[in-house]
């Protein structure tokens, strides 16, 4: 059993509660930028328009300050009190920012709800939360609260939705009671945020239940404020950094980045549409940006196949140079001497390939976060190769999204960095990474069973993932126990390691599913890439068919053969793929195949295509 505890000094410096965090990082620089974010036209898109440049709408933390503290006003004048929880079913926006903000100002605790989470699921969440208010993107959200029978719920606030001026208000109906309440209670904010305990529950966040109904995580305002400030102890981000904020704020990794800049102060620029990250990059240029992996998966294989696609020299300069710039990073890495000859290659190649690639993420990047599912390592290689760093972190929904995290200055690919400072990390039976801290939950909301089985008396939570730690207390995570299976033959499978192997070098795959458990042989189902696929079908002689066409082509399925023989080289014998199939259809999170995290329901996929599987044995 190893242990790593972590310096703890700042501890004593820390802000009581999110609220007084929030005021008094207004105070602390009221002209400074807070939030960017696209202008919202008549008809509520997030337009750019053609000079995107021109339509992102810049506030200050005092005009923040200002709209929070009548909205949180807004909220105590309709009768909120201390704890009681309020819902906020919206896609990430700035109006999603204001509305958690607010909350936290008035005491209440916020209730997140995916704007995709079924209507089912979501009047499940809003009556187990017991939810008194509920913010509201658009009619749409409107519409599943609206028919949904929830005996708590007295108010509904819409960013976009229809209003009835009585059951169901504006955003800025909601900001003008505010204000009113406000002429006869001046210092009413900053006396609630006063009273505020640390261990107040702040948020209530559903896990997104890759098994069974989701389970209300008890967050309290010391989780969210300790995140803050141990990123800001390990001197990773500063204030005039600029981050641009595409996560879903309904999941811990978005809201955890919303702790992170309150306590350092930088600015957010803030757009929830995915469609949109790598266009709004090129145009916000930012220093950082918090992803999952599947993002720079898909950045990857679009860079890798246009380069395939044009072939010639160009191809050939691509490949050299990021031969180079491995050999160039291992050398670093080994802190061994760099070659002259080794280092004048590796600035020519810089100046043809990789500030190139640096341009189309905006040219200023300091480095990724990447987090809420493994990042593979060869992924991350050739991001480094290119002089783009990701620093690759770990967490979960029940510790606030932050555990542990690399750090600029010594980022060792292949890990998930070192505990948070002030916080613990144990290897426990079975190789289980325990967590123990101030960001770990108080736990599930009503389900003192389910509480039991993860949180310990003295405060260690069971994360049921696998892992190691080094010398250097840098965590490893080597997968999930659930999730690792053993075959017929005794031999011990960790699926999720050879899933992300195959979406390394196989530019077109989505998703890449493993099974075998108590089978002879290990067997997989691939499911390719809408994007990518249709543009590889034009160079192979598949031009203008569709999807469904194009992955049960003879031509796409010599393709992925080629690459699953690939993947076997890199293999045990015990491992390798005996059999495999295309699905006919990518996995979504509508057909419950994934969760509104994009982690994939194993369970759900194996349910679904069990005939395929069993037949793969027969």
């Amino acid at each position: 059993m190893t242990a790593l505890s972590t310096d703890t000094s700042f501890l004593d410096h820390m802000q009581p509660n999110v609220a007084v965090q929030f005021l008094e990082r207004v105070a602390a620089s009221p002209d400074g930028e807070a939030f960017l974010f696209p202008h919202l036209d008549a008809g509520h898109d997030h337009g750019h328009g053609e000079d995107e440049g021109e339509h992102w709408h810049s506030v200050t933390w005092r005009e923040v300050g200002e709209r929070v503290t009548k909205l949180a006003a807004g909220l105590i004048s309709l009768g909120i009190e201390p704890e009681q929880r309020i819902g906020i079913a919206a896609g990430t926006r700035y109006e999603w920012i204001l509305a958690d903000l607010a909350v936290m100002c008035a005491g209440a605790a916020t209730t997140t709800v995916y704007p995709s989470t079924n209507a089912e699921d979501t009047a499940y969440i809003l009556n187990d939360a017991q939810c008194r208010i509920v913010f509201a993107e658009d009619d749409a959200q409107l519409a599943k609260i609206l028919d949904a029978d929830l005996p708590d719920l007295v108010k509904v606030v819409t960013f976009d939705g229809r209003t009835d001026g009585d059951r169901v208000i504006s955003l800025e109906h909601l900001e003008e009671i505010g204000a009113v309440f406000l002429g006869d209670h001046g210092d009413l904010i900053e006396q609630v945020a006063k009273g505020i305990a640390p261990d107040q529950l702040a948020t209530l966040v559903y896990t997104s239940g890759t098994t069974g109904r989701p389970k209300g995580v008890r967050l309290l305002h010391r989780a969210w404020v300790y995140e803050g400030a141990s990123i800001k102890a390990q001197n990773i981000l500063h204030e005039d950094d600029l981050q641009f904020l595409w996560l879903p704020m309904s999941h811990v990794f978005g809201k955890v980045l919303l702790s992170v800049q309150l306590e350092i102060g930088f600015p957010t620029a803030v757009d929830g549409r995915v469609d949109r990250i790598v266009d709004n990059l090129g145009v916000v240029r930012p220093t950082f940006m918090g992803a999952a992996p599947r993002i720079f998966e898909k950045a990857h294989a679009k860079i890798v196949t246009m380069v395939d696609a044009e072939g010639g020299l160009k191809k050939t300069l691509f490949d050299r140079a990021f031969a180079v710039g491995r050999k160039y990073d291992a050398l670093v890495a080994a802190e061994q001497n760099v070659p002259l000859g080794l280092q004048l290659q590796h600035t020519l190649f810089d100046i043809l390939v990789f500030r190139k690639i640096r341009s189309r993420f905006g040219g200023r990047v300091r480095f990724f976060i990447s987090g809420s599912a493994a990042l593979n390592p060869d992924i991350a290689q050739w991001f480094n190769a290119a002089g783009i760093l990701i620093l690759e972190g770990y967490g979960m929904t029940e510790n606030a999204a932050g555990a542990t995290v690399n750090h600029p200055e010594l980022n060792k690919i292949g890990t998930v960095g070192p505990a948070l400072p002030g916080s613990e990390v144990m290897i426990g039976e079975n190789d289980e990474v325990l967590l123990r801290g101030p960001h770990v939950m108080a736990g599930y909301h009503n389900n003192p069973e389910a509480t039991a089985q993860v949180l310990t008396e003295d405060g260690w939570l069971h994360t049921g993932d696998k892992g190691a730690i080094d010398a250097d207390g840098y965590l490893t995570i080597t997968g999930r126990i659930k999730d690792v299976f053993k075959t017929s033959g005794g031999k011990y499978v960790s699926p999720a390691q050879i899933e992300a192997k195959f979406k390394a070098i196989c530019p077109y795959a989505s998703q890449f599913l493993v099974f075998g458990a108590e089978r002879n042989f290990a067997v997989a189902l691939v499911s390719l890439d809408p994007e990518a696929i249709v543009e590889w079908a034009a160079a192979n002689g598949l031009e203008g068919r569709s999807y469904e066409e194009i992955v049960v082509s003879e031509q796409a399925r010599a393709m992925v053969k080629g690459y699953v023989e690939e993947l076997n080289t890199k293999l045990n014998r015990w491992e390798t793929i005996k059999k495999w199939e295309i699905l006919e259809r990518d996995l979504t999170i509508e057909s419950g195949e994934l969760t509104p995290s994009m982690k994939v329901k194993r369970n759900v996929v194996e349910a679904n295509e069990k005939e395929r599987l069993a037949a793969f044995y027969a």
